[in-house]
This record gives C-alpha cells, structure tokens and sequence, in this order.
C-alpha cells in the first residue's frame, strides 16, 4: 500500500477542512477515507491510459454495478448525471463527496431532488409521459407473453400521470414530483431504481460497519484496486 507524503497528507487534510464546511452527513473521518477512494479510482484511470479531470461515465458505472448492483444502464447514466452537476462529463472531488451524502445519507427532500434529476432525461426541468415510457420499459422485466408489452407500459404511465400531475397540465413538474412523493413515499422510485438498496449492502457487511466504511469494503472488494491506498 502506498505511504502518503508530507505534502499529500497536507493536501489531504486541507481538502476535509473545505468540504466539511459543505457537505453534511459525513464526519470528517469518513471524508478522509472518501476522498482517498476517489483519488484511488482517479489514479486507476490514470494508469489505463484514461487521464480526466474527474471520474468518468465508464468508471462511475462500474463502481455502481459492482457496488451496488445496479444494472439499468438508464438509471446508471441518471446516477451520473445527479452527480455531475456542472455537467461536464466527469465528476469531481466535491460532485462525489456530494452525491454520496444524498445517495447514501440524504433526507427524504435531499433524495427526491436526485431521483428527479434521474428521471429527468433531457434535463428540461419537467418528466414527459416519453421519458416514463422509456424508463418503465428499461426496468419492467420481460415475460413472455401474447399481448403487446408496450402496450401494458403506456397504460401504466397513464395511471401514473394521472395520480402525481397534480396541475394537469401532461408534464411532471419538480413541484407536482415532490408533492406526489411526500404524500406517498412509494413515488420516489417510481420510475426505477436510482438509489442504493441497503440489503445489497448488508448482504455481505451485516450491521457492524457505517456505511461508508461499509461502502469501503465494497469497492475494496469489487475494484481490488483501490486497496492501494493505505488508511490511518
């Protein structure tokens, strides 16, 4: 495992200071060992031959679908583009230290601000009856069957409208969104999964970890690379 310089122990504790005063949910503990972890999957792509000025689209998805067994490549690139919020097309230090507090310690308002910025596809501020069209058919399983699946599909998104459209006026709204998913929590993954299932966790972990320590040991386990850094 690598030792840390003088220098990088200096920058290290400089860049917990600054993102302690903005970011909640992680003590400053858990954002030491956070940071080290991106900085490790940074030096990954480094050593692939993929410089980026953050995490790439590639690498996130894989650390979603190792670490948490997402497998929607729709809901994938929504995660990402949650936490890419400048929209450049890699995340940042502090877009990962931010998406991980809402994915995995966010309030309810928190969570429903990033599912809605999953399901928004086009990032036009409002959910179509399309949009819902085309992540419902990405995430219903296919059975076989006679009847004409896509069918079933539209049928659902027009219940679906009909219950969280509260002004009517055929578009999904962060407002009529935020309010259907107060009123029944049920609604926040409505359109599919985008948030962490802590059983998947406490499948390999138990109980006896935080979460990001148990988060830790997932990625140690899923991208043995990683384990290069070396924790207090």
């Amino acid at each position: 495992m690598m030792e840390m310089t003088a220098k990088s122990k200096k920058v290290l504790h400089a860049q917990v200071e600054a993102l302690s005063r903005k970011v909640e949910h992680f003590n400053k503990t858990e954002l030491e060992s956070l940071i080290l972890m991106f900085n490790s999957l940074m030096a990954e792509q480094v050593s692939r031959g993929r410089p980026a000025n953050g995490l790439k689209r590639g690498k996130f998805r894989g650390l979603l679908q190792g670490t948490f067994e997402m497998t929607n490549a729709v809901m994938m690139d929504g995660v990402f583009r949650s936490f890419d919020k400048d929209g450049h097309g890699v995340i940042i230090l502090e877009e990962w230290i931010r998406g991980l507090a809402v994915f995995l310690r966010g309030t309810i308002e928190e969570k429903i601000m990033h599912t809605f910025r999953v399901y928004d596809l086009n990032n036009d501020k409002f959910i179509s009856k399309d949009e819902i069209f085309h992540m419902l058919k990405h995430s219903f399983i296919k059975w076989p069957s006679e009847e004409d699946p896509d069918e079933g599909i539209k049928d659902v998104v027009e219940i679906t409208m009909k219950k969280m459209d509260l002004d009517h006026d055929g578009l999904l709204s962060f407002d009529d969104f935020q309010k259907s998913v107060l009123d029944e929590n049920l609604f926040l993954q409505a359109f599919g999964p985008c948030l962490p299932d802590n059983t998947v966790i406490s499948q390999i972990t138990g109980l006896k970890h935080s979460t990001v320590e148990t988060l830790l040991i997932h990625v140690a386990f899923c991208c043995p690379e990683t384990r290069q850094f070396k924790q207090k």
